[in-house]
């Protein structure tokens, strides 16, 4: 595969931003933003850009297709996604429905990643029980691919309501599909499903040593090998702070990844991140946090040794100034988007 067949993408999660004076918007304020660093992106060229689902109070978006529907007037190329549409929690018709309006609005540049979610806070807040977590995602799943099949649906399920000849709309043009890719965080399971489903999959890598994840791509290709699948190109995301100066990249990342880190910790029974952690991670862990030579080095080092096409930088981890985040998106899109393209390509 040549550098040109590569993916390189934005994630954001949301985070409240801050004004340069350190001022905080608030979620209109932060939304109104993510739209135009969309726009910016897309001047950009940068291949995608996509959103995640949460409903915790630091983050803004928590219907991501609202928001790429507004970005989808706004952008020419820029493919829009989201990492991830929490699937167990949500119906698949509904969700086929908002997707299919999206294809419509964006010509067919929408993206859905599907996931469990690695946040709970949707389960309860739509009426689901988490004992049901796996099984919910299993069903569901199910029931989103017989929907991109387009034709009339059949169906019964546990937890799906039962439909008869029934046609979901709005239908999408003959030929076309809504792009569908699967999100993993570290289960087998997840590796198998995929491959099961004939689904990409997007490895979120925010913690630790990258390498460690190479089993999870032996077993993807073994599976697919064994299920007679066509091997589909891996990615991979993760956060990242993209500056001129690597000492300020690093106080910034460890004033906002932190503490974004910490919050969540709470609910999940981590330990405050330390410097040294936060270093390590910098230094041989998953966070892209430096100079943009540094950061494409590094970028370019874990694709090739996880045998990844796809790689999604996390930005705004933790809200940061509307400075640093414009800092990160253009050093990503002009400068390292295409250094790593020429490190991988000079293979």
């Amino acid at each position: 595969m040549t550098a040109t067949n590569y993916e390189f993408g934005l994630d954001t999660f949301g985070d409240l931003a801050f004004h340069d004076d350190g001022t905080a918007l608030d979620g209109g304020e932060t939304l109104r933003q993510v739209i135009k660093e969309a726009k910016l992106a897309d001047d950009l060229g940068i291949y995608r850009i996509a959103l995640g689902e949460h409903h915790r109070p630091e983050f803004a978006i928590s219907s991501p297709e609202v928001v790429l529907g507004a970005m989808a007037t706004v952008t020419n190329q820029i493919k829009l996604g989201t990492a991830v549409t929490v699937l167990s929690s949500d119906d698949p018709v509904r969700v086929f429905e908002r997707f299919s309006t999206l294809h419509g609005l964006s010509h067919g540049r929408e993206e859905i990643m599907l996931g469990r979610g690695s946040f709970t806070e949707s389960f309860p807040l739509f009426g689901f029980n988490l004992e049901d977590y796996n099984s919910l995602f299993e069903e569901k799943i199910a029931m989103w691919q017989k929907l991109l099949e387009g034709k009339p649906m059949n169906w019964t399920g546990k937890y799906t309501q039962k439909l008869t000849d029934t046609t979901v709309y709005p239908r999408l043009p003959q030929g076309e599909t809504i792009a569908t890719s699967l999100a993993v965080g570290g289960s087998p399971e997840s590796i198998i499903r995929a491959v099961a489903y004939d689904i990409p999959v997007v490895i979120a890598i925010i913690g630790g040593e990258p390498i460690r994840f190479r089993p999870y791509v032996d077993l993807y290709k073994k599976a697919a090998a064994q299920f007679k699948k066509p091997e589909r190109p891996l990615g991979m995301h993760a956060h990242g702070i993209i500056l001129d100066d690597e000492a300020e990249a690093v106080e910034v990342g460890f004033k906002y990844i932190k503490a974004e880190m910490d919050r969540i910790g709470i609910d999940r029974g981590w330990a405050p991140m330390t410097r040294d952690r936060f270093e390590f991670e910098i230094d041989k862990g998953s966070y892209y946090v430096g100079t943009p030579e540094q950061v494409a080095q590094k970028i370019a080092r874990n694709m090739k040794a996880l045998d990844m096409k796809r790689f999604d930088l996390v930005y705004g981890t933790g809200g940061q100034l509307l400075s640093q985040r414009e800092a990160t998106i253009r050093n990503f899109g002009e400068r390292v988007i295409p250094r790593v393209k020429e490190l991988l390509g000079g293979e």
